[in-house]
Parts: structure tokens; sequence; C-alpha cells
């Protein structure tokens, strides 16, 4: 049985102006680690991130699996820093989307295939402080 890590937050900005948050390279390293993106934002084009962690070098990657601008963003994503060998099992699902919440966006990331409740926590509490930077780097521009 796998389980899934949660976070969500709102955010006084427009769907718009997160999913450009989202989409963004520029942008993303601002809020996600100082990660480098690498894709073309479309459907079945592999997504590349690249940075460092806790003083180690990686590059993480998947597949754009959907991609709805202003809406969701799904994609597969794998990490050689989990240990586990790169096959398919290996790959988790993670999806990033914005619902409207009165004059702000509700943003909610969730990734699924965690190992046990433990990853799924560990995983939210990541989540939850990405959240927080996306929050800070798109409501203060």
């Amino acid at each position: 049985m796998t389980t899934t890590a949660r976070a969500e937050l709102r955010v006084d900005a427009s769907r718009e102006r997160l999913w450009h948050a989202l989409t963004d390279p520029e942008t993303i390293s601002r809020y996600l680690f100082g990660s480098r993106v690498e894709t073309d934002w479309r459907e079945g084009s592999p997504i590349l991130y690249r940075g460092e962690w806790d003083g180690r070098p990686y590059e993480d990657k998947g597949t754009i699996l959907e991609i709805v601008p202003g809406d969701r963003l799904v994609t597969s994503y794998y990490s050689p820093l989990s240990g586990k060998p790169d096959e398919p099992a290996s790959y988790q699902t993670v999806s990033y989307l914005l619902a409207e919440e009165g004059d702000g966006t509700l943003v909610t990331i969730t990734q699924d295939g965690c190992a046990d409740d433990a990853e799924a926590e560990r995983l939210s509490g990541n989540w939850a402080a990405v959240l927080e930077s996306l929050k800070r780097v798109v409501e203060e521009g």
C-alpha cells in the first residue's frame, strides 16, 4: 500500500500569476530550493530538476503527464537520492492543482507513491515549505 503526501496553501494572487510561477524556470528556482528546471512544458515531454541538496548535487527527472494551463500540472518524478533503482516502480506522481478561493488561489501539491506514512509526512512537510516560499515569491513580486 502506498500513501500520498499533501500540502495546500492559499496565495493572494490570481491563478494566472501562480501558473506563471509554476512554469517559469527563473521563478521556480526562487522557491524550489534553487532547482534549475528544464522542459518544454508539453504533455509527454521530459522534465529535469538540477541543483544541490544537503551539499550533494542532484538531477531528478520525470515526464509531464498532464498540463492544463491555469489549472493543473501533473508529472512523474524520480530522484536518484531516494536510493531506489531508476525503474517505473520507483517513480512517483506529483500534482500541482490551482483553484480559485475568494480573491486568491488555493494551491495544492500531492505526491503519491510514498513507501509509508513517515515518508508521506516528511514529504508533506517539504511541500508545505515549498508552498510558503512560493507564497512569498508570488505575493512579494
